[in-house]
């Protein structure tokens, strides 16, 4: 059985939304796109390049699906990440998508049954972006890897990943964060069952 990875680029206050560019994802009238570029830097390109090489199969959500398959098609497979994203099988989470244009591409219409047959063909799936989708997956119990570039800048609107009815879930660091020259932190943590709760802390506090 192979691992299914989140990759998300993400900013101090949980936005995912548009990273890229100004014009990427403007739905909700987001008008922060871009916030990205500010912060890259070589070795962080490094750091993605890393897991593009590593990924055999991309599941998207149905935004990130469309932003992608709109782009990377038109993009010279001399590119190597052009090359990587149109040569890899691809898997769309949708309900309405009948027929999808970019092609190597298979609709998941059920996430909970469809996901967990589609990791036993590949080492790795990598899910970029895709918010819903990553939600879904953790509420399901079908995200082994969450790797998370997380920017120094607070946006304070845009899709957060952390919204409101995320399943409590408790994670462990899987390597040591990596922190980049020009403020980006790279997190990879594993699912680590239920969150402890509960604990008293003036209780726990040793006698001085």
């Amino acid at each position: 059985m192979g691992i299914i990875v989140v990759d998300l680029f993400i900013t101090l206050d949980g936005v995912y939304q548009g990273p890229g560019g100004a014009e990427e994802d403007t739905s909700g009238g987001f008008e922060l796109g871009g916030w990205q570029g500010a912060y890259f830097d070589d070795e962080t390109g490094e750091s993605i390049d890393a897991g593009i090489d590593r990924l055999q199969a991309l599941l998207l959500g149905r935004t990130t699906y469309d932003i992608f398959a709109g782009y990377w098609p038109n993009v010279s497979d001399e590119e190597p990440i052009a090359a990587k994203f149109n040569a890899v099988p691809k898997f769309v989470a949708s309900r309405t998508l009948s027929d999808p244009s970019w092609a190597g591409t298979t609709v998941v219409r059920d996430v909970a049954t469809e996901v967990a047959a589609i990791r036993d063909r590949f080492d790795e799936i990598h899910v970029i972006g895709s918010g819903d989708l990553t939600r879904s997956l953790i509420a399901e119990g079908l995200v082994d890897r969450l790797n998370l570039w997380v920017y120094p800048i607070v946006l304070g609107s845009g899709k957060r990943l952390w919204a409101e009815g995320f399943v409590p879930t408790a994670f462990a660091l899987a390597e040591p964060p990596k922190a980049f020259p020009k403020g980006a932190v790279q997190l990879v943590f594993e699912r680590a069952g239920d969150p402890v709760t509960g604990f008293d802390m003036a209780a726990e506090a040793p006698l001085a």
